[in-house]
């Protein structure tokens, strides 16, 4: 239920969530259900993809200009849009839908004030960033999340895609529940999944399963990357951080791991939660799993064939390949092995000496910050000096800290 104080308020709608979880879908619901009450209505797609160059906004005015007075105007540059914006629409009852908005210079071009636009519009934004609608006012009774779907609308949808009415195929339900496990309530996924599979037999289900549990599916992953692409660098490396090591575990363990690692994690895991990247559920950060299988997949693609010039290790057999065969190379810069049972390892003593840059998890590198290593034997260091901020050696023979290390209390 759309609410004003009046019927003479503009207001900003912002539909915040996700990539690929229904943004588009719900706001084209919205549009179609309510455009008639308006003088003048106006649906601007993929204003992402649209406007990626400042240049490429003269003609997104054009087109807001256009559908909404329908007559065609010269629209010069983007000053001349906004000018035009306000001067042709100042008193118009309009609905304008903004789509996949990442920039605030989009709106900044598009819909920068209530007073462009007549007593009782509504502008509805679509955004995975929660930051860049607050940004422009929008309050937060105004900003709605749109979340996944609860078991019975996601099996709804996939069986609308992948098992219509008319379908002659009969698939086992324990394949239709592995197929809505892996989508996780993910429209999108659920929509690619279900219709590779319509009218595929049961092997080529379980072939298909198999094959996603072990790489994301190309177009979801695409679409879910578009987030991570749009971080800074600090922002991208706090969060393969949190997909490779740390998902799942507190946020204060987080913050005091990466703060090590001289990161400004605050910040870093604000914004990422603002970009629906991660999300806080009873002090633990999480994230979608189609999400965090697209971080792993990232460091993996950093070399397909050789996990020793990746930039994080986390996987046993990866681990131990790389610290057995001295594979070990100065891409590496994390390396976590939370195993559930203790697995016995043969490190040679050069195991460690190539990984210049390892700041975190025999002789260990200077620029390490982070090490946990119960029952750990006795471990040496480069000579000069340390940059170690977290030390956790339980259960092992040490007893004395070297001289190398100033011990905070």
């Amino acid at each position: 239920m759309i609410t004003t104080k009046s019927d003479d308020d503009v207001l900003f709608i912002g539909l915040w969530g996700k990539g690929g979880i229904g943004k588009t879908t719900l706001a084209k619901a919205l549009y179609n259900a309510i455009f008639r009450q308006f003088d003048s209505s106006c649906f601007l797609a993929n204003v992402r993809e649209t406007s990626k160059d400042s240049k490429d906004l003269v003609p997104l005015q054009g087109k807001l200009l256009s559908e909404i007075l329908g007559q065609e105007l010269a629209v010069s540059s983007v000053d001349r849009g906004i000018n035009l914006i306000q001067e042709r629409l100042c008193h118009k009852k309009v609905l304008l839908v903004l789509d996949d908005v990442n920039e605030v210079r989009q709106l900044d071009a598009l819909a920068g004030e209530c007073e462009w636009f007549g007593e009782g519009s509504i502008i509805i934004i679509t955004s995975r960033d929660r930051h860049m609608l607050a940004s422009l006012g929008i309050d937060k009774y105004h900003i709605y999340e749109v979340k996944t779907l609860d078991h019975c609308e996601a099996l709804e949808l996939f069986n609308k895609h992948a098992l219509p009415r008319n379908n002659e195929i009969v698939i086992r339900r324990d394949l239709v529940d592995t197929a809505l496990h892996y989508a996780n309530g993910l429209p999108l996924a659920l929509e690619i999944l279900g219709r590779f599979l319509r009218g595929r037999g049961e092997h080529e289900w379980k072939s298909t399963l198999s094959k996603l549990a072990k790489s994301p599916n190309e177009k979801i992953n695409g679409v879910l990357k578009l987030s991570y692409d749009g971080l800074e660098h600090h922002e991208k490396e706090i969060f393969l951080d949190i997909a490779c090591f740390f998902k799942g575990r507190t946020i204060n363990y987080i913050m005091k791991v990466l703060d090590s690692c001289d990161f400004e994690t605050t910040i870093g895991v604000q914004v990422l939660v603002e970009k629906s990247l991660i999300f806080e559920d009873g002090g633990t950060l999480c994230m979608h799993d189609l999400i965090h299988m697209m971080g792993m997949d990232i460091v993996k693609q950093e070399c397909l064939g050789d996990p020793g010039k990746r930039s994080r290790l986390w996987l046993y057999d990866d681990v131990h390949y790389v610290l057995s065969e001295d594979m070990g190379t100065s891409a590496i810069k994390a390396i976590v092995l939370d195993l559930p049972k203790p697995k016995e390892i043969h490190i040679g003593p050069d195991a460690f000496t190539n990984m210049r840059r390892l700041r975190g998890p025999i002789c260990l590198p200077n620029e390490l910050r982070w090490l946990e290593w119960p029952e750990c034997p006795y471990p040496e260091w480069c000579s000069g000096p340390k940059n170690l901020a977290g030390l956790d050696l339980r259960r092992s023979n040490i007893y004395v800290v070297r001289e190398q290390f100033k011990v905070r209390i």
